[in-house]
């Protein structure tokens, strides 16, 4: 959702800010810009992709040591030329780059209209960097003290980074609701959405919290403050990444990249945090909150997306490890249908980013009525992170294609151990089925790596369905919201319709769709329900429906009946989830790169959802 990049210091900014953005293309984006300061303010923006606003600048000047850019994913305004940031002041003297919704720039604009204030674009972010001009002007301070007086003005959300071309020596950055990191250097400084632009030059951070700025000089000087002016000590953390881990390494899209690294992924996920001869699991927070989490009378698990399909899968998990009722929901019904949340609830957030704006806003909803609120995410140091009480990180390093991935299967990996831990705790399992489990995650990866070597009979059956319209998986039990993740993943990245299904919902609708033209993929690899899922493979085939089956190895029976079959190594049923997810990962890709699809960065879709 888009990304800013700023950089102060004594390199030449272009290609400090061009890097970077091609850094945060896998946040999904529909234009580009950046803002240079030399002897003057340049801006220079373009719809369309980096690359585009490289080929328009290419015989522009560029000089400067002091720059911001932008990718823009529109909200206010259609993508074009005009709405791309950087945003200038009519002065010309300001210009600005912003994420997030500014939610009554209609009344500040109407009011910046009556001042004589002339807008050419049809954003929130020129009405933003307006009126902080006219702050400056009718209150005659600082820019600093104008950016304050001006963001308190303000309803919505934001990251914002603000040059002055009277002063090419300060940066002033803030956020509320939408990330925002320094990068501290040796005589530089930058600020990014995101860690990636800056991992090449530094890896020392400071994240700024909901409603900071930073104000950053040439000389060095750093200071943060409230927008109540109070200044605050910032918290230098040392980034935990490396270069390496945000390139393709050799595959031909992150996305590939991502679903072959999940078996070392799962391993660091589980690392440290259980051990299957011994028969322990230990996830921090749960072990730190254990009274409260083994009393509470309900689990309410919240997330968007990919992250809302992990938690449907724990909701079999919990309940049925650890017999405590659980309630999935969306984010974004949770905050605004006035839930019963009590302060004998445990609310778990998941989100891989750490940033989702409708997760973040139903965490604050969980603690303002005194539940616990534990939060599973993939980025430290990410908002979700110092919001929650307590919380568990996924460690699937930074996954950069828009569809998640190795994201989805660490999700699925803590949730499993958490729900094993509270059966644990609560006397729920047996200490030798628990030991079963465990041994078997804790060999998970050897047998997704097996899965992962399908790879070409996989590519096989993609080149036999990839032209059709439309797709429906369907599957049972735990791997019901696999089939919910499967559809949803082919939608994202090949653009077909596809609908996820409980296998046995398909009479109660679905079945009118079939016909020799719908490919259903079936999920067979349940034992406890085999045969009703045996039934529903006959109910698609007496129906000229194409049957895509993934069963566990060895399967003669559906095998004889499915036009084609993926085998996969057996594991426990409540394990069945982490492999089931691969081959479906892998069809939707090789679908969507038979389709000429932009696979790492899907049209109309960003890898975090800052804004509503």
């Amino acid at each position: 959702m888009c990304g800013i990049v700023a950089y102060l210091g004594e390199r030449e900014a272009y290609p400090v800010l061009i890097k970077g953005l091609k850094r945060l293309e896998y946040r999904g984006y529909d234009s580009a810009g950046v803002a240079l300061l030399d002897n003057d303010l340049h801006v220079y923006k373009k719809a369309g992709k980096v690359s585009e606003l490289e080929a328009f600048v290419a015989d522009k000047n560029i000089n400067g040591n002091i720059g911001i850019g932008h990718t823009r994913w529109a909200t206010h305004g259609v993508p074009n030329d005009t709405n791309a940031h950087p945003h200038m002041s009519n002065s010309g003297q300001f210009a600005l780059v912003h994420n997030g919704i500014i939610e009554n720039y209609a009344p500040i604009k109407e009011q910046l209209q009556k001042s004589g204030y002339v807008f050419h674009s049809q954003t929130d972010t020129e009405v933003l960097v307006n009126l902080i001009e006219e702050v400056k002007k009718q209150e005659k301070v600082s820019l600093e003290d104008a950016v304050r007086i001006a963001l308190n003005q303000v309803v919505g959300a934001y990251a914002i980074v603000v040059i002055d071309k009277e002063n090419n020596d300060r940066l002033i950055a803030a956020r509320k609701g939408s990330p925002l990191v320094v990068g501290i250097g040796e005589a530089e400084f930058f600020v990014a959405s995101d860690a990636s632009p800056i991992i090449e030059y530094t890896k020392h951070v400071v994240y700024l919290d909901d409603q900071e700025y930073a104000i950053i000089d040439r000389d060095g000087t750093f200071t943060v403050k409230t927008l109540g002016n109070v200044e605050i000590s910032p918290f230098i953390q040392q980034l935990q990444l490396d270069l390496e881990s945000i390139e393709k390494g050799g595959f031909e899209h992150f996305m590939l990249k991502e679903i072959y690294e999940q078996p070392k992924v799962i391993k660091d996920a589980i690392r440290g945090r259980m051990n299957a001869t011994d028969g322990w699991i230990k996830l921090g927070g749960v072990s730190e909150f254990a009274n409260r989490i083994n009393n509470a009378k309900r689990i309410i698990i919240t997330a968007c997306g990919t992250s809302w399909h992990s938690g449907l899968i724990a909701e079999y998990l919990i309940e049925t490890l650890a017999r405590v009722p659980v309630e999935v929901e969306y984010a974004s019904e949770f905050r605004y249908r006035n839930p019963i949340v009590n302060e004998s609830d445990v609310v778990i957030a998941i989100s891989q980013s750490g940033e989702t704006a409708d997760t973040l806003a139903a965490i604050e909803i969980a603690k303002e009525r005194q539940a616990l609120v534990y939060g599973i995410c993939n980025v430290i140091g990410s908002s979700i992170a110092r919001a929650t009480h307590a919380g568990s990180y996924t460690h699937a390093g930074p996954e950069i294609g828009v569809a998640s991935t190795k994201a989805f299967t660490t999700q699925v990996v803590i949730l499993t151990l958490m729900a094993l831990q509270l059966a644990q705790q609560k006397g729920t399992i047996s200490l030798s089925y628990l030991r079963q489990v465990l041994y078997e995650l804790d060999n998970l990866h050897v047998k997704i790596e097996a899965t992962l070597k399908l790879d070409s009979h996989i590519k096989e059956i993609a080149a036999k369905i990839k032209d059709v319209e439309n797709a429906l998986y369907l599957g049972r039990g735990y791997n019901f919201p696999v089939a919910l993740e499967g559809a949803l993943k082919l939608k994202e990245i090949s653009y077909i319709h596809a609908e996820g299904y409980p296998a046995a919902e398909m009479k109660h609708g679905p079945i009118a769709l079939i016909d020799e033209n719908l490919p259903v993929i079936i999920l067979a690899t349940n034992e406890s329900a085999y045969e009703k899922i045996v039934s529903n493979v006959q109910e698609v085939k007496a129906r000229k429906g194409i049957v895509i089956a993934v069963v566990n190895e060895g399967d003669t029976q559906i095998k004889q009946m499915a036009d084609y079959v993926i085998e996969v190594p057996k594991t426990e049923e409540v394990l069945s989830p982490l492999i089931t997810m691969i081959p479906l990962q892998l069809l939707s890709y090789h679908i969507a790169v038979m389709r000429g699809a932009n696979v790492d960065q899907p049209r109309n879709l960003a890898k975090s959802v800052t804004v509503e």
